[in-house]
């Protein structure tokens, strides 16, 4: 019984040591700056925007550089509508994302599989016919060579088909009717979140970031 108590007590002990390490390093790595490149030219504009717990890039739709509507395609959201000007992207759980709309449909399958990184991933794209800049959404300024390396780092978080294809993921748990799933590279844990994977969009293009986050007011308090 004295064993068993033992044992117990140290799983307890080994649990509760881990979420305290876990704030440590969730407190202290935001607040580590990684600055933005310098002296590069404003030639695009891109924006990060946050539901007040998951942060998407948005990025213009189309320029001379890439069309993301080739790939992300209007025909795969509710509207179709070709106008929209801006695309935002999030990286994050596919359970999440296809099987919890609210919170309190939040199941405890959805949850330990995306803590311990044993879920797969998705991209969700929505597309916006103009973009409000305030506390919940910042514009920054990139230069061509940046919007490169964010083109690449976004590029390689999608699944591909033989063809190199966005793999569109068929679903009735769209947002609303701009809004489109694609199926995503990596796994979600605690360590590697869908604002981590914002932040490293925003570190891979030379932006103001977090040397490592997993909240997004860690990103957005960079920008105040």
């Amino acid at each position: 019984m004295k064993k068993a108590l033992k044992i117990t007590l140290k799983i307890f002990l080994a649990f509760f040591g881990f979420i305290f390490l876990y704030i440590i390093a969730v407190f202290s790595l935001s607040k580590i700056t990684v600055n933005h490149e310098l002296d590069t030219k404003p030639e695009v504009e891109v924006y990060i925007l946050t539901n007040g717990v998951h942060t998407d890039i948005v990025m213009p739709t189309k320029n001379d550089q890439i069309d993301w509507s080739k790939q992300v395609q209007f025909q795969n959201t509710k509207d179709a509508d070709s106008t929209y000007k801006y695309l935002a992207m999030g990286w994050g759980d596919k359970g999440f994302y296809l099987e919890t709309p609210e919170w309190s449909d939040l199941k405890a399958s959805v949850a330990f599989k995306a803590a311990t990184g044993l879920s797969t991933t998705a991209i969700h794209a929505t597309y916006y016919k103009k973009i409000t800049e305030g506390d919940d959404c910042k514009k920054m300024m990139i230069s061509k060579e940046q919007y490169d390396r964010l083109i690449k780092y976004i590029d390689e978080s999608f699944q591909k088909d033989a063809s190199g294809n966005f793999l569109n993921i068929k679903t009735d748990a769209n947002y609303g009717k701009t809004d489109a799933f694609y199926e995503a590279n990596g796994s979600y844990s605690l360590f590697h979140t869908c604002n981590t994977w914002a932040n490293s969009a925003l570190k891979a293009s030379g932006q103001k970031c977090c040397f490592w986050t997993a909240l997004d007011s860690d990103i957005f308090s960079k920008y105040k």
